[in-house]
């Protein structure tokens, strides 16, 4: 196994969301991080709790955006101004 295919995983090669409702996996993967991660971020409020459905867990992909766009680092984080 190569390097370049050592750090690619499986959350990286995932095609964006056709549905509004995620499983915890696939909320995880579609903002970017492992389900381990994803658990601590809902844990300490950064991620939204999922909607319940007959005792299932589902995240709405519209909340995740918002959750996700609230995030520090918006566009000017990668400004620097010794590019100018």
């Amino acid at each position: 196994m190569t390097l370049a295919a050592a750090s690619t995983s499986h959350r990286d090669l995932l095609p964006p969301p056709t549905r509004r409702g995620l499983s915890r996996v696939e909320a995880a993967a579609y903002i970017g991080v492992g389900a381990s991660k994803f658990d601590a971020l809902v844990t300490d409020g950064r991620m939204p709790k999922p909607k319940k459905i007959d005792g299932r867990r589902v995240w709405d992909v519209r909340s995740l955006d918002r959750f996700f766009d609230a995030l520090p680092g918006g566009d000017d984080s990668d400004h620097n101004p010794w590019d100018e």
